[in-house]
């Protein structure tokens, strides 16, 4: 595939399919990418974020500006499958970029374009980041302290989820007859993170506001040597009694849900004195004993160090060290499928390697020791082109034909079904009569009483568009049902707690037996193997053990979390698992294990940041808004409650234009390391101006003026605005829930059927009356060595 993206989104989509083993052609303008430079940077003076977000890429020097860069880019495209961009429709039509027009000059090929409101939104040309699509799509309105600023997660995650987003559709566009184009707004992916706040809003009138870390029912709380997150459910309550054995918990009045919650202030401070007098990982590792889903804040020394990435190699030991470049962080999201872990491209003005491409001028099979796996094994990838992809029906799902087992639950699980249902599978979602999903009595963020008695409105946004059956896994008989559905499926996919499968007998080595074409996705905590592996958590106890919230936060505070009302990580692990199906099924990789670990892929978006604690010994903490490569870049307070505009500058002439918007012409030509340095004084100036304007008139000027900006967006206002309605981020039947992080332009999904009533078809499809009971395919395996020392293949 080829390249063409400055954004982190793109090149971090790109850094995917290199990872697994594609040839990705990195297209730099002139002089190289700005990340190539852009500090914190090397011992070779190259930046961490660059590493890590083009590892294993070739690169060219390609000046689309030029008629010859243009010549040499339309050579690269004729033998590409997939082209990855992030041109917004301006500068798209001026270097002939325009997915409209490649795919004329391309028939064939699949373009995926990732912007910051659409492809064919005008304000798509000017410069979005993380920061600006977490606060147009509301997501920044949802982190932080209540009385605060809201915050950006630490990172580029929603340019990361992004990346994962346009990775699933392009996969689904090789699906396609013909191809199609794959069009990702970062603000759509930021507003479909936050999609609980949609439901809520729609089914209360209440606006859902950012809980922080020390108010609601979870907390972070301050150890005697870092911190820990205490997350429980209700019904965990003795549990948590029993960890802090204190008689002031075991108090009557406390039995209650809603009453520990109206009586909160009198028994949380009982917490944190016990808490302030043990280390975080003994808290931890106590509550876990007891089935508690606690995590303690890992900072990124923490992660180097933590036993369980080394035994997973996630994180390599010293003496696997000296094969990566400058201590990077050979990190891998996925064991199961091959993962190179390779230095990112020097700059090269010549063209790549012509035996890269295969005659027939489709991608061409890696060599096989790029794909080596631990034991030396190689394996290397079919085409991307599917073989039938022509023979499909257009009107058709690009998934159709693909049966899934659904034993997924709450979000991780249960939303990578929802995604592989919403574009065409036949999605069967299993549970037990006695346990069902917990997200079917799970209560709105907002809701008074804990106490549901009727399917959470929470329940249908990541279960819409499947079949439902109830199976009890206990006895023989239901296993043996299990057994048969397996042996007339593609897909499985599981987030139980490490154990259970095996437990149930419907563990992977059971099941391969039954159907050696089996695709099975673990989505587990922290893997499969491992000293931790059989931890409990949520997106919260996520949020803390994968480093995220030690760099998420204020500057100079403590760590935060994306909190249980957004739980990010889970919404960052469904995209991911949907787009590994999907490429497994596109590709044929049939008869494969697929173990992911959650608490990993997080971990995974700060590669950069991890490589620079190991080569530098830098152990950053929470900076607010602030982001290296830009300043300003953060939230100022408009006139009104809570109001608030995030302004971003990365040129001198951007900066100069600020300072002359704002009435501070002294700073207009200060450099930016001055503003940088003396960002307490800008911050002032830019603050003062800001305050006297509602957000909407400081965005009206902001845009006039040529300066990146966005307003901090709530639930209300983002179910007002036509953009995230007209790309349908979210569904309105049969009532408010989650709609598409992407679009597909040749495919428009429709509206999903209700989420299944508990067992709704059990006679259906214990009769065999759904899509796809005939639909087994004889095709051989595609067997697919583990990646990893240590690791089940």
């Amino acid at each position: 595939m080829v390249e063409l993206a400055e954004g982190v989104a793109g090149q971090s989509c790109g850094r995917l399919f290199a990872g697994f083993g594609d040839s990705v052609i990195k297209c730099e303008p002139p002089g190289g990418d700005p990340l190539r430079t852009q500090e914190p940077v090397d011992a070779g003076g190259v930046g961490y974020l660059f590493a890590a977000l083009n590892a294993d890429k070739q690169s060219v020097q390609v000046d689309v500006e030029s008629r010859d860069g243009r010549a040499r880019l339309a050579e690269l495209l004729a033998s590409a499958d997939i082209v990855i961009t992030d041109s917004g429709p301006g500068r798209a039509r001026e270097t002939g970029l325009s997915p409209a027009r490649l795919r004329a000059e391309h028939p064939r090929l699949v373009v995926v374009t990732i912007t910051p409101y659409g492809a064919d939104d005008v304000r798509s040309d000017a410069y979005g980041d993380s920061l600006l699509a977490e606060c147009y799509g509301g997501l920044a309105a949802m982190v932080g302290e209540p009385a605060r600023a809201p915050l950006s997660l630490g990172g580029e995650q929603t340019a990361h989820a992004a990346a994962f987003a346009g990775f699933y559709g392009s996969m689904l566009a090789l699906r396609r007859p013909g191809g199609d184009v794959v069009d990702v707004a970062l603000c759509d992916v930021a507003a479909y993170i936050d999609w609980k706040s949609d439901v809520v809003y729609a089914e209360t009138g209440l606006i859902p506001v950012r809980t922080g870390a020390s108010s609601g029912r979870w907390r972070i709380v301050r150890a005697a040597d870092g911190y820990v997150g205490f997350v429980f459910l209700p019904e965990q309550w003795d549990s948590v009694v029993a960890l802090v054995d204190d008689p002031a918990l075991a108090d009557p009045r406390l039995r209650g849900d809603q009453a520990r919650f109206e009586l909160m202030e009198s028994w949380w401070p009982v917490v944190e004195r016990w808490a302030a007098q043990r280390t975080k990982r003994e808290i931890y590792h106590g509550a876990q004993r007891l089935g508690l889903p606690f995590g303690y804040c890992a900072d990124l020394a923490d992660l180097a160090a933590d036993p369980q990435y080394r035994a997973r190699s996630f994180i390599t030991d010293a003496e696997a060290e000296a094969a990566v470049p400058d201590g990077r962080a050979p990190l891998a999201p996925v064991v199961g499928l091959p993962w190179r872990c390779g230095a990112p491209p020097d700059l090269d003005a010549g063209e790549p390697h012509r035996s890269e491409h295969a005659a027939d001028g489709h991608a061409a099979d890696r060599a096989g020791a790029d794909l080596a796996g631990a034991g030396g094994a190689t394996v290397p990838p079919p085409r991307l082109r599917l073989v039938d992809g022509a023979e499909r029906d257009a009107k058709q799902g690009p998934l159709a034909g693909v049966v899934v087992l659904d034993l997924g639950t709450i979000t991780a699980g249960a939303a990578t079904g929802r995604l592989l249902a919403d574009y065409g599978a036949t999605v069967i979602k299993i549970e037990s009569m006695e346990r069902p999903d917990a997200f079917r009595v799970w209560p709105v963020p907002t809701a008074d009483d804990a106490e549901v008695t009727e399917d959470s409105p929470l329940f249908a946004s990541n279960n819409a568009g499947k079949l439902g059956i109830t199976i009890d896994l206990k006895t023989g008989s239901g296993r043996a049902e299990m057994h048969r559905l397996v042996a007339r499926s593609d897909v499985l996919i599981e987030n139980f707690t490490v154990g259970v499968t095996r437990r149930l007998g419907i563990d992977h080595p059971t099941l391969s037996e039954i159907n050696p074409r089996l695709i099975y996705l673990s989505l587990s905590s922290q893997g499969q193997f491992g000293p931790e592996s059989g931890i409990r958590s949520y997106g919260s106890t996520l949020d803390l053990l994968s480093g995220l919230a030690s760099i998420t936060g204020y500057a100079g505070d403590g760590p935060m979390w994306s909190s249980a009302e957004i739980n990010y990580p889970d919404q960052l692990v469904s995209l991911f698992g949907a787009g590994l199906i999907a490429y497994c099924v596109a590709r044929g990789l049939r008869g494969t294990h697929l173990d992911v670990s959650q608490r990993e892929l997080v971990s995974w978006t700060l590669a950069d940041r991890i490589a620079e604690y190991r080569a530098a010994g830098t152990v950053p903490g929470p900076t607010g808004n602030r982001r290296p490569g830009s300043t300003p870049h953060d939230v100022y307070r408009c006139g009104g409650d809570d109001q608030w505009i995030a302004i971003v500058c990365r040129t001198d002439a951007e900066r100069a234009a600020l300072a002359a918007l704002v009435g501070a012409d002294r700073l207009a030509d200060r450099s930016a390391g001055w503003w940088e340095r003396n960002h307490q004084e800008v911050d002032t100036a830019i603050g003062a101006w800001t305050r006297r304007l509602s957000k909407e008139e400081c965005l009206r000027e902001l845009t006039q003026a040529g300066i990146a900006s966005a307003p901090v967006r709530s639930a209300r206002e983002r179910a007002a605005d036509p953009l995230f309605r007209r790309r349908r981020v979210f569904l309105d039947e049969p009532r408010r829930q989650k709609g598409f992080p992407l679009r597909l332009l040749g495919y428009e999904p429709p509206e999903p059927r209700p989420a299944p009533r508990i067992g709704q078809h059990n006679a259906d499809i214990r009769h065999g009356h759904w899509p796809g009971a005939a639909a087994v395919s004889a095709a051989e395996p595609t067997e697919v060595p583990s990646q990893r020392p240590g690791g089940p293949t």
